[in-house]
């Protein structure tokens, strides 16, 4: 295994097959900088423009899955089988937006990071910490 400045190149894949792009490298400590991959191989492969929205991408994300975590959008009364039903597909929605933010921050990318934690903030501000409900004042 090739080891430099806290990368990982990944072996070649198996049967002999050969590409002749660029050496994939897994970082195994945080880095900054727009050099990035995640989410889709070969993006958004250092282009800045790219590079921010993949960081508006892994934001909206974040805020998506709190929205979802704290959403209620069974009314009382309704059929206990669909309303089961629809929340198990909203959890898996959620679940599903959690993860691909899991994915993101594990590329190591310290912006990546950032706008996965400042978007679960950001989120829960709006979504989960009753901030913006109305209150009845009696």
């Amino acid at each position: 295994m090739n080891l430099k400045h806290n990368t990982v190149y990944a072996p070649p894949p198996l049967g002999g097959a050969t590409h002749h792009h660029h050496p994939y490298s897994l970082h195994t400590a945080f880095y900054w900088g727009k050099e990035a991959h995640f989410l889709f191989s070969g993006w958004p492969d250092g282009d800045s423009g790219m590079y921010v929205l993949a960081l508006i991408l892994v934001f909206a994300l974040a805020i998506i899955a709190e929205f979802l975590s704290n959403v209620n959008l069974v009314k009382p009364g309704s059929n206990r089988v669909a309303t089961v039903s629809f929340q198990t597909g909203i959890h898996a929605i959620r679940a599903g937006f959690g993860y691909m933010v899991i994915l993101a921050v594990m590329s190591y990318n310290g912006g990546v990071f950032i706008a996965a934690v400042l978007g679960h903030a950001v989120g829960y501000v709006i979504f989960g910490s009753g901030l913006t409900k109305k209150v009845d004042k009696a």
